[in-house]
């Protein structure tokens, strides 16, 4: 590879017009409108050219409210149904809350311990190390609550409601 000059501009242009030369007489002279490596476009050509770029369209969302339906535990109607769950006897969607009471209810929980959601249609019972220290904890047991492979059918309305894509 040929070597370019250092910081000395009038090397550098010298060594561009060589390269040029060089370019031109072995038939890979510039073509109408092409830049050779190291030319610089100046005057009107100097922005001439403009990309096409293919522009995103938003998907269009459902102007539909979202479903209302009543808690299955406590007969209320979910209002937030982005943060409900799926009822195991019924498949309805529950308030979160009533699901942790029906839980607390059946399992034995002992002191500094609490039952959660941990994600994922999952609950636990976690012990907490420290009454300070929110961060430092253990999950003590598991509930798999909503199946994974198989998703409740008012969740993929609610999810087409937030987002298409």
């Amino acid at each position: 590879m040929k070597r370019r000059g250092g910081n000395n501009r009038r090397e550098r242009n010298f060594e561009w017009r060589q390269e040029r030369s060089e370019q031109r007489s072995h038939g890979n002279a510039k073509k109408r409108g092409e830049n050779i490596r190291g030319e610089r476009k100046s005057g009107s050509d100097a922005h001439s050219r403009i990309y096409e770029r293919p522009r995103w369209i938003p998907p269009v969302l459902s102007t539909e409210p979202l479903p209302m339906p009543d808690c299955p535990c406590c007969g209320k109607p979910i209002r937030d149904i982005a943060i409900a769950v799926d009822d195991r006897t019924t498949g309805a969607p529950a308030h979160l809350d009533c699901i942790i009471k029906r839980l607390a209810e059946t399992e034995r929980v002992e002191k500094g311990d609490v039952i959660a959601y941990i994600g994922g249609g999952r609950f636990g019972v976690i012990h907490f190390n420290g009454t300070r220290d929110k961060a430092a904890f253990k999950i003590l047991k598991i509930f798999e609550w909503e199946q994974k492979d198989n998703r409740a059918e008012w969740r993929k309305k609610v999810s087409d409601h937030y987002s298409l894509t």
